[in-house]
């Protein structure tokens, strides 16, 4: 299937429809629960939890015998919240560091999921179960019904989100101003944390245990390196979630034996990758031109401040010079005297002889008398 037939079918064909919209769902929601996460160095929490979910999931099928989509997200989310509180309760009354416990959790959760999934795999009625799906995730397995599901589930987040705005946002930046405010902070930490415990649950079918704390950390990690506003930077997220489940559900549609999930993930990764890249703030590159940039015009206030210096033995200031002068001078370059020459701060002959324009005696002035304070300090 090509590109432009995966968008085609997004409104035509069923399934692709059914599949498009759900993963767009989750990386809606994956994207702006992912950002307080991001923000608050909690990356970890989303890995915990969704291992944390396994066995909730396992349970819920012990108790109904069947496959139920609605009871084994029931079931993620009280075990997703259980493993959280644990690790909150490990935190406060041990002396064992937030990592640690996070580490402690997830394997004792993951640990005893895959015991029970053992269990069940023995079970008459284990073929009903579908567990695996939660696993590693498959989104081909999403139905109409499921993606009801989640748009509800997803909507109630985000309606939260939009509703203690101005509380999560305190409590995401300054925890301490937010208490002194009189915001039950403990209240606001767990009501973010059952959100985010939901934003996991959403996307167990589609992405699956292993891989979803990557689908929650990677839209927000790739928006943070574009902005400083906490608004745009959970638009942003929203926008590369959701591009992200389109696109990997586009490409393991073309690609018929690649399986959505991990797909999603990857194209997640490379919207992360293109950000600490190409973000004009942050991004690697801008980052390298800024500081080569940064040396460029340091080398030339430099030899500014010597033509200054040599300029002041001379009772006109803009008394010609030959090129000779500056050759003990570091930072000295032809090269160097040309862009000087280009920013009218020197005059230059086919010699190379220069001297200083008025905009550069005054230019080179403030270089010098700032050098000046900078060494009296």
């Amino acid at each position: 299937m090509e590109f432009i037939d995966f968008f085609i079918d997004l409104f035509t064909d069923y399934t692709t429809r059914t599949i498009g919209i759900g993963t767009a769902i989750l990386g809606i929601v994956s994207g702006v629960l992912g950002s307080y996460a991001v923000l608050r160095q909690q990356s970890l929490l989303g890995d915990a939890i969704s291992h944390a979910t396994l066995p909730g999931i396992a349970i819920a099928f012990l108790i109904i015998g069947t496959k139920s989509t609605a009871f084994f997200f029931l079931g993620a989310a009280v075990a997703g919240w259980a493993g959280t509180m644990w690790i909150r309760g490990i935190v406060q009354n041990t002396r064992i560091k937030s990592d640690s416990a996070l580490g402690l959790v997830l394997s004792v959760f993951f640990g005893f999921g895959m015991v029970l999934l053992t269990f069940i795999q023995k079970m008459p009625n284990a073929n009903q179960a579908g567990l695996e799906t939660f696993l590693f995730g498959q989104a081909a397995t999403l139905i109409h019904t499921d993606v009801i599901l989640m748009a509800i589930i997803g909507a109630f987040s985000l309606f939260a989100v939009i509703l203690l705005w101005k509380e999560f946002k305190i409590l995401t930046f300054d925890p301490q101003y937010a208490a002194t405010l009189g915001f039950n902070t403990k209240l606001l930490d767990i009501i973010l944390i059952f959100i985010i415990v939901l934003a996991i649950v959403l996307g167990l079918q589609a992405v699956g245990v292993v891989l979803m704390s990557a689908m929650l950390l990677a839209p927000a990690a790739a928006a943070r390196q574009w902005t400083d506003s906490l608004s745009i930077m959970i638009l942003l997220a929203a926008l590369f979630g959701a591009l992200a489940g389109l696109t990997g559900t586009a490409i393991s549609s073309a690609a018929m034996n690649l399986s959505t999930g991990p797909v999603i993930v990857l194209v997640s990764i490379a919207f992360v990758f293109i950000s600490f890249m190409f973000a004009p703030n942050r991004g690697l590159l801008f980052r390298e031109i800024r500081k080569q940039a940064n040396k460029k015009e340091m080398r030339m206030n430099h030899v500014l401040e010597n033509m200054y210096w040599i300029a002041l033995g001379h009772e006109n200031l803009q008394h010609p010079h030959s090129n000779a002068i500056l050759n003990k001078t570091l930072g000295y370059s032809k090269k160097c005297m040309r862009e000087l020459r280009d920013k009218h701060l020197i005059e230059l002959n086919e010699d190379y002889d220069w001297n200083l324009t008025e905009k550069g005696i005054k230019r080179a002035k403030e270089v010098y008398t700032d050098n000046n304070k900078n060494e009296q300090q």
